[in-house]
């Protein structure tokens, strides 16, 4: 018997999460930040963060109730640390933005 946290056919919010906060420490450790490197492996952590987006996406239910408001706030964490990665990938090539 597979506990439900483990079994990737049963939709589970903490494992969406976990999955989502590990990939951003991932991605923190793999860009050096905040002395910021250009590197391609961030691609991992961010295809890591859209897994567990996707996992925490599949517990949305039909109905309104708290539990809904619960995974649309954990939604809308998931985005803002999408966005975070996405700006660890992106900055180090933009170096316009640094010249003053």
């Amino acid at each position: 018997m597979i506990p439900n946290i483990l079994n990737p056919r049963a939709p589970s919010l903490i494992r969406g999460n976990l999955l989502v906060f590990f990939n951003l420490a991932l991605a923190t450790l793999i860009s050096h930040f905040p002395a910021s490197r250009a590197t391609l492996w961030l691609m991992l952590p961010l295809l890591g963060c859209l897994v567990g987006t996707a996992d925490t996406l599949r517990c949305i239910q039909k109905r309104w109730n708290l539990y809904h408001g619960g995974v649309m706030f954990c939604l809308w964490m998931d985005l803002m640390v999408i966005m975070l990665v996405l700006f660890f990938l992106v900055y180090p090539y933009l170096l316009w933005v640094g010249e003053a």
